[in-house]
């Protein structure tokens, strides 16, 4: 029967390569011809692929995604396996469980006891706790060499000199020692238990989120110095996967493509000049403000920001909710005139009532004209209680109106006043990417005052993820880029 440790770690083990399995199978595209090369002569037939070299690149792109996550997500963390409740994986950890400690009670119940697996567990428990020590650590370490000596144990358990219960006590206390605050109070319950088998049992679950938290402890410690080491292995894993999958750029490239001719045919109408040169460094930059209209249901994402996805469509939603909230503030403000102006608290309770009708904005079951509608309602209702309570005229039926109207017309995308605070925004976050190389927060544009905490916060995470995304990827970008402008425009280098 594999004692209680190891049968745990195949377990986490067995779970890890499912979840890697599951996060390749959905990264990886299969090696077909983009839309854009459809109609283009092949150099050469396609070549095969082996079920072998297609596991190798799958692993290859899940190590990818993994190291990826640890550093762009501040939040990562190793969790315990937790397998789902009533199913056949859960039914069978537990029989297999129930048997394993009802042998040992049995042998710690024969007479004369047998200690032959209990003693294989305190070794267990030895290699644990000397795994969570430390180079300082050096009296503790002595001390568990000492007290958990496994020759002597045996010795005394031949001699009937043995005394589990002393032993479990003593794991207990070092435990107490080497455990993360959060441990405490698991700990605590520890010292409560009595019988032996129970007392081990619930040590071995302990020592297995004490694991969690070393392993949990050593990530964060270690973070800052991976940047460069993560920079250079994801580049180096994407290198080995395109020379695999030679089509893995073909919608990055159609990405950029696109992006050029959206700036130049916008340029070009404020220009005398058919082609106005681009430079390079702009055209990415636009490419990544993109990103926060992308239509994630008809178009395919680009290879290079994949795995980034779920985060740019939550900053997507973030950046529509802004627009919304700076644009129905706007409309209150600039439909009240100075009678609103300057009261204390007001902008923030107006600001709170918008956000949480706005909350589930994008949820399928969402109506914005219902909300927009009620937002109106609820507005009007707090202008009047605030203009009385200060002593201004009330709020007429004419400018309720009015208002009301107004709100409501923001759910037109061509809505002036909409359009106007989505181009501030856009504006905003174009700034803050051109400017996050000299580490200097971009100029707050008119009337994103009142929201420009969150805007910040946005600006923040998204620099961050393109700059990281640049450090990684700048190789091929440049390339693509090369071939996309001509001579005379390209002569710019990214930076």
């Amino acid at each position: 029967m594999p004692n209680e440790s190891d049968h745990l770690q195949r377990e986490g083990d067995k779970e890890l390569k499912d979840v890697s399995e599951e996060t390749a199978g959905q990264q990886v595209r299969p090696s077909t011809p983009s839309p854009h090369r459809e109609n283009t002569l092949q150099a050469s037939p396609p070549r095969l692929v082996s079920v072998e070299e297609l596991m190798e690149t799958a692993k290859g792109v899940t190590n990818m995604a993994l190291a990826h996550e640890i550093m762009v997500n501040k939040d990562f963390q190793v969790k315990p396996t937790e397998l789902p409740e009533g199913s056949l994986e859960h039914r069978v950890k537990e029989i297999m469980r129930k048997v394993f400690w009802d042998r040992l009670e049995a042998q710690l119940n024969e007479d004369p006891p047998s200690y032959e697996h209990a003693i294989k567990l305190l070794g267990e428990i030895k290699e644990t706790l000397l795994s969570f020590l430390l180079p300082g650590h050096g009296r503790l370490c002595s001390r568990i060499e000492e007290v958990l000596d496994l020759p002597l144990i045996q010795q005394q358990a031949e001699n009937g000199a043995l005394n589990i219960g002393q032993l479990s006590q003593f794991v207990v206390e070092m435990m107490g020692s080497l455990c993360a605050p959060c441990r405490d109070e698991d700990v605590k319950k520890l010292r409560q238990i009595t019988e032996i088998v129970p007392l081990l049992k619930a040590i071995f679950s302990v020592l297995d989120l004490m694991k969690v938290d070393m392993a949990n402890f050593a990530l964060k410690s270690i973070k800052p110095h991976l940047m460069q080491l993560s920079v250079e292995y994801e580049r180096n894993k994407f290198q080995e996967f395109l020379e695999k999958q030679p089509n893995a750029l073909d919608y990055t490239k159609k990405w950029l493509e696109e992006t050029v001719k959206s700036l130049r045919e916008t340029e070009s109408c404020a220009s005398a000049s058919s082609d106005p040169p681009l430079h390079p460094l702009n055209v990415h930059n636009h490419a990544y403000i993109r990103l926060l209209r992308w239509d994630h249901a008809s178009d395919p994402f680009p290879e290079t920001v994949l795995m980034d996805q779920v985060r740019f469509l939550e900053m997507q939603q973030e950046a529509k909710w802004l627009v919304l909230l700076s644009s129905v503030l706007l409309i209150v403000y600039t439909t009240t005139g100075e009678a609103i102006s300057g009261l204390p608290g007001l902008m923030e309770t107006l600001k709170n009532t918008v956000s949480a009708m706005l909350t589930e904005m994008h949820m399928p079951s969402f109506s914005m004209q219902e909300a927009l509608a009620t937002i109106g309602e609820k507005l009007c209702v707090e202008l009047s209680h605030c203009l009385s309570q200060h002593g201004f005229s009330s709020f007429s039926a004419e400018s309720k109106s009015a208002l009301k109207g107004q709100i409501s017309a923001i759910i037109q995308p061509d809505n002036t006043v909409r359009k106007l605070m989505d181009s501030r925004i856009q504006s905003y976050l174009m700034a803050a990417l051109e400017s996050s190389q000299h580490k200097t927060p971009p100029p707050l544009p008119g009337g994103l005052a009142p929201v420009s905490r969150e805007l910040k916060e946005l600006s923040i995470r998204f620099s961050r993820l393109v700059n990281y995304n640049k450090l990684v990827f700048s190789p091929f970008y440049q390339k693509i880029l090369q071939n996309i402008l001509t001579p005379g425009e390209s002569s710019g280098t990214e930076t």
